[in-house]
């Protein structure tokens, strides 16, 4: 399934056994040449005070705590199949649970609107060393933020892909970031539009990522760059993010199958 490009590979473990070493699994099945070929993999389990619960795991085999474009999926998954045969839904990733919309059409699942939850932009909780959330880090202003993953976020314009690829790595393991970070860049458009280009923690560049979305418009809200909603364009197309700069930010964007099948282990 995909989110705007951002593909995982899905496993449904309501009636089926969870998979035995989820970590190596998810490494070898996002290899686009010798395996399924995706950003991650994630596991929808059975929850206790919840609909479901998603395990998220990188594609370098690092467990992720949220996925914006992954829940939207899991989401439509989880109607799609009848497993939660709910219009509204609560989630739980592994830090909390998301309250998620689907948004049907002819009765199918086109995507959903997600509560993200609030922004953290406390440095002990992103985390981020230093005392304040902006930073300056290889000669580049960031504003980092929590939006269920840590977020370094700039507003200097598209990087062309020699300094994307040379920096992304660089930045995401910089020891400023103490669990490392999703580094987005952003080109501001308008008071209500973005377009950013991410560098996902542990998985390289992906077409697009939610939480980075998430991200990004509500640092341009904080900054005083765009106003709520902003419309963030990826590649593949583009995330609504509403935020009223104090409570929950709320994602809106669409979730795809691409195919179902059997893994032979």
């Amino acid at each position: 399934m995909h989110g705007l490009g951002n593909d995982y590979a899905f496993v449904e473990c309501f009636t089926a056994p969870e998979p035995r070493d989820p970590p190596a699994l998810s490494v070898r099945i996002s290899e686009r040449h010798t395996g399924i070929g995706s950003d991650g993999l994630i596991l929808l389990l059975p929850a206790e005070g919840a609909d479901a619960r998603m395990r998220i795991f990188n594609a370098d085999g690092s467990e992720g705590e949220m996925c914006g474009n992954g829940i939207r999926c899991a989401a439509k998954l989880l109607y799609d199949t009848g497993l939660v045969r709910k219009e509204r839904m609560r989630i739980l990733a592994g830090n909390g649970i998301r309250d998620v919309r689907v948004l049907l059409r002819d009765g199918v699942v086109w995507g959903a609107r997600v509560d993200m939850g609030i922004p953290v932009f406390e440095t002990a909780c992103i985390p981020v060393a230093g005392e304040n959330s902006r930073i300056t880090v290889e000669r580049f202003e960031m504003q980092c933020v929590n939006t269920g993953n840590p977020h370094a976020c700039m507003f200097s314009g598209l990087p062309e892909n020699k300094e994307f690829y040379r920096l992304g790595p660089l930045l995401e393991n910089h020891p400023v970031f103490p669990e490392k970070a999703n580094i987005e860049w952003n080109e501001v458009i308008s008071r209500h539009a973005l377009r950013m280009r991410v560098w996902e923690r542990g998985s390289g560049e992906t077409m697009a990522c939610g939480t980075g979305a998430t991200a990004s418009a509500v640092s341009a809200i904080r900054l005083g760059l765009c106003e709520s909603p902003v419309e963030v364009s990826l590649l593949y197309g583009s995330l609504t993010i509403e935020w009223d700069g104090k409570g929950s930010a709320y994602m809106t964007g669409p979730a795809e199958t691409v195919y179902t099948g059997e893994w032979q282990d």
